[in-house]
């Protein structure tokens, strides 16, 4: 057991250096295992904060991201999140002002995260394999660079099916009516 947290720790360190050392736009920590977001990330990039623009940190652990993970990444382009256990996001994401598109599929929202409806820039949102029913569609339809949402594989009430169509100028793709996630 800990020959394997040492593993994983390690291979978190070296895809962080990796980062710094390239000067990449990526940080990529996706199937890291990670809990939380490891604090000591924040110092080691502080330098190059500004120059990432998309950070993966898909199929790992995380129940949630801190208000800090926003505001110190805050050029933020595309931020993916699959496959983890989150519930809902902080409310400084609406922080991130140039995110172009948020991958939430596979996580626990009951809730469509509303805050993501104050972003400018947000063009692709995915929260495909969630638990969201209702959806903040007059919301959506106000932003004007929303191309794509994806809510396949959630049970969406009858009203946000009715509702969206006329009101929409992007693609919402969702299941047929009655349609439910396949177990994991």
């Amino acid at each position: 057991m800990l020959k394997k947290m040492g593993e994983a720790v390690a291979r978190v360190a070296r895809k962080v250096n990796e980062t710094v050392e390239s000067g990449s736009d990526t940080l990529d920590l996706a199937e890291c295992k990670l809990v939380s977001f490891p604090i000591g990330i924040y110092k080691v990039l502080r330098n190059v904060t500004d120059q990432i623009h998309l950070i993966t940190l898909a199929n790992n652990e995380l129940k949630s991201l801190t208000s800090k993970f926003m505001t110190t990444f805050c050029q933020l382009r595309e931020l993916r999140l699959e496959g983890n256990f989150l519930h809902r996001l902080p409310n400084e994401v609406s922080t991130l002002q140039h995110l172009k598109a948020i991958d939430l599929s596979r996580n626990q929202f009951r809730d469509f995260p509303e805050q993501l409806t104050t972003l400018p820039a947000l063009e692709t949102i995915n929260l495909e394999e969630n638990n969201i029913v209702d959806v903040p569609v007059e919301k959506l339809a106000a932003m004007s660079a929303l191309r794509s949402v994806n809510l396949r594989s959630n049970p969406l009430n009858a009203e946000v099916r009715a509702i969206a169509p006329p009101l929409i100028k992007f693609h919402m793709l969702v299941s047929p009516e009655g349609a439910r996630a396949p177990p994991p």
